[in-house]
C-alpha cells in the first residue's frame, strides 16, 4: 500500500513539475545572462523530476519488496537490509551526480550524519560527494575567466593547470601561479551555476512540499527556507572572501590565545569576482588523513582538541560561525612558528577553508545556546530544559533536542558521571541510536520545524565536527566535551558580567564563574582517574 502510495506521489509530482517548471523557467531565462542555455536548462526540470520521483518509488519498493516475509531480527532479514541499504545507497548518490548542484550539497550532508542514518550510506556518500564531484571542462573555465576577468588563463596567470585539485557541488578548484611567481588556487564556479541552482531549488522546493501534503510527517519545508537564504550568499565569491576575512578578524579580537592555530588563504581581491575567486594556495594535509597528519609529526589528538576550541570559540564567543566544516574544507599543517618538543611532536595549525557557507547567531540566540551545552556537559536538567525552550524545542520536546545535539539517550544526557557524553562510536551505540531515530522520526520533523533556522545550521556544523573527530579519534572525544564546557560556560559568564551593574551581583557572578572552573578541574581530575582504571585493567588482562 505504502508502495503504490509512493508511485502515486511520482506520477502526481512529475506532471506539477511539468507545468510548474513552465511559469518559473520564464522568469530564469529573461533575468539571464544567458537565455539559450538557460532555456535548455529548465527543459530538464521535468525530467530531474522525474529522476527524483522514480529514485523515491524505487527505493521504497525495494525495501517493501526485499524484506516482505523475512522475520525482523533474523539472520536474513539483516542480511538482505544491509543489501538494500547499499543499493539504495548507490542509487542515492547516482540521483546526486545526475542532478548535481544541490543535491551533491543534500549527499554531502547525509555522509555526516553517521548516528542517525545507515551506515551504507553514510560509507557511500562520504567516499564519493566530498572529493569527487563532478567537473567543468576546461574550455568551460576559460569561458568563466574570460568573462569575469577578461582574458584567458594562459593571459592573466605566468601558469595555469587545466586539471582541478578539487571540485565541490559549485565551483572547483585550479593551481596557478601569478606573474610574480606566487602559486595560488582558483576557484572557479560551475559554468550556468547560478541558473542550475534556480532549477534545483524549484525542484527540491516542489518534491518536499508535495511529499509533505501525502505524508504529514515528512516536514522538511524548512530546508526549502533554508536553501532559499543560503545558495544566493554561497554562490557570491565576494561574500565568502568577506566571510573568511570576518572569520580572522574574530580569532584575532575576540580569540587571541588561538588566533597564531587558525589559519585562512589571503585573497587576491584584483584578481576575484562572484563567481571566481583566487587565494593563497595552501600545502596541508586533509583533517581525516590520520596517517598523513602523523608523518608530519603532529598528533591526531592534539588536532581534535584544536578543532574542539575553535568552533567552541566561533558559536559560543564570536556568533560568526562556520557551517560546512566537513573533512574537506578542513587541512592541517605544523604550526609554522612552533618547535618540536622533546617528544619530537609539533603543534597543529588549523586551515579553514571555503567560507561561503556562514551563520550569524544574535547575542540572545548565542548565550541560550552556550547555556544549553554548558547544561549538557554538567548534568544540569533544569538548565537543559530552561534553555531547551527559550531556542524552540517547547517543554515536550527539550529531552529529544537534547539527544539530537549529543547523540545520547536522555538518560545517559542527565547522567552525573565525566564521560556521561561520550560516544564509543561501537556497532551498539550506532544501532542504538538509528533505533531511536527511526522511532521518534515524527518528533524529530516537529522539532526541526520549531527551532530557528540557524539553530538548523548548528546541527549540521555538530553533525559534521562529530564526523571529523571520529575519524580522528574512532569516537567522541572526553576533552572535546570538557572543551565546549569551558568555552560554554565562560561566554554565559560574560553576558552575566556585562548585565550586571552592582558589586555584589558583580561578586556573585564571579563566584559562579570559579566554582564552574573548580568543577572543570574536578572533571579532568575524573579522566585521569579512568585512564589510570583502564590502564591497571590493561596490566591485568596481560597477567602483569
Amino acid at each position: 500500500m505504502a508502495t503504490r502510495s509512493l508511485w502515486g506521489v511520482a506520477a502526481k509530482l512529475v506532471a506539477a513539475g511539468t507545468a510548474v517548471a513552465g511559469g518559473t523557467a520564464g522568469a530564469a531565462i529573461l533575468t539571464s545572462d544567458d537565455p539559450p542555455s538557460t532555456l535548455k536548462l529548465w527543459t530538464n526540470v521535468p525530467v530531474r523530476l522525474y529522476r527524483d520521483s522514480f529514485t523515491a518509488a524505487s527505493i521504497a519498493f525495494d525495501y517493501e519488496y526485499s524484506l516482505w516475509g523475512l522475520p525482523e531480527g533474523s539472520s536474513e532479514y539483516s542480511k538482505m537490509k544491509h543489501e538494500v541499504h547499499l543499493r539504495s545507497a548507490h542509487k542515492l548518490q547516482d540521483l546526486c551526480f545526475r542532478n548535481g548542484g544541490i543535491y551533491i550539497k543534500l549527499g554531502q550532508h547525509i555522509s555526516q550524519l553517521e548516528y542517525l542514518v545507515p551506515e551504507e550510506y553514510v560509507k557511500t556518500m562520504r567516499e564519493s560527494m566530498l572529493n569527487r564531484c563532478p567537473v567543468s571542462s576546461f574550455d568551460q573555465v576559460c569561458d568563466v575567466i574570460k568573462k569575469e576577468l577578461g582574458g584567458m588563463p594562459d593571459e592573466i596567470f605566468a601558469k595555469f593547470d587545466p586539471v582541478p585539485i578539487a571540485s565541490a557541488s559549485l565551483a572547483q578548484v585550479h593551481v596557478a601561479h601569478l606573474r610574480n611567481g606566487q602559486k595560488v588556487a582558483v576557484k572557479v564556479q560551475h559554468t550556468h551555476m547560478t541558473d542550475t541552482a534556480a532549477a534545483d531549488y524549484a525542484t527540491v522546493e516542489l518534491i518536499v512540499n508535495t511529499l509533505h501534503r501525502f505524508f504529514p510527517n515528512f516536514d522538511y519545508r524548512w530546508l526549502v527556507a533554508e536553501v532559499r537564504e543560503s545558495l544566493p550568499k554561497e554562490l557570491d565569491f565576494l561574500v565568502e572572501a568577506q566571510n573568511s576575512q570576518k572569520c580572522v578578524h574574530n580569532f584575532r579580537k575576540l580569540s587571541p590565545h588561538i588566533a597564531d592555530s587558525i589559519y585562512v588563504p589571503l585573497v587576491y581581491w584584483n584578481m576575484s569576482t562572484k563567481k571566481l575567486l583566487t587565494m593563497e594556495f595552501m600545502d596541508g594535509v586533509q583533517i581525516d588523513d590520520v596517517k598523513g597528519i602523523r608523518k608530519m609529526g603532529v598528533q591526531p589528538y592534539d588536532v581534535s582538541r584544536l578543532i574542539s576550541e575553535a568552533f567552541a570559540e566561533m558559536i559560543y564567543k564570536h556568533g560568526f560561525v562556520h557551517c560546512d566544516p566537513h573533512a574537506a574544507n578542513l587541512i592541517v599543517r605544523p604550526l609554522p612558528s612552533g618547535k618540536r618538543n622533546i617528544l619530537g611532536k609539533r603543534k597543529p595549525q588549523l586551515v579553514l577553508l571555503d567560507h561561503g557557507l556562514y551563520k550569524e547567531l544574535d547575542v540572545d540566540t548565542r548565550i541560550n545556546y552556550a547555556a544549553l551545552w554548558k547544561g549538557l556537559v554538567f548534568s544540569d536538567e533544569k538548565a537543559i530544559r530552561e534553555n531547551s525552550a527559550k531556542l524552540g524545542a517547547g517543554d515536550d520536546l527539550y529531552a529529544l533536542f537534547a539527544g539530537i545535539l549529543t547523540m545520547r539517550p536522555w538518560n545517559r544526557v542527565i547522567d552525573s558521571s565525566v564521560d556521561h557524553l561520550v560516544v564509543q562510536g561501537t556497532d551498539s551505540d550506532r544501532s542504538e541510536l538509528q533505533m531511536y531515530a527511526s522511532q521518534y522520526f515524527p518528533q524529530i520533523s516537529e522539532l526541526l520545524r520549531r527551532l530557528p533556522r540557524v539553530i538548523l545550521l548548528m546541527l549540521k556544523t555538530n553533525d559534521c565536527l562529530r564526523a571529523v573527530n571520529n575519524a580522528l579519534l574512532q569516537g567522541s572525544s572526553l576533552e572535546t566535551f570538557l572543551i565546549i564546557g569551558r568555552v560554554s560556560s565562560e561566554a554565559v559568564i560574560e553576558a552575566k558580567l556585562l548585565k550586571k551593574k552592582s558589586l555584589l551581583t558583580w561578586l556573585t557572578v564571579w563566584l559562579e564563574g570559579i566554582i564552574l572552573r573548580a568543577r572543570l578541574l574536578g572533571m579532568h581530575f575524573g579522566i585521569w582517574l579512568l585512564q589510570v582504571q583502564k590502564f591497571l585493567l590493561y596490566r591485568k588482562a596481560l597477567g602483569c
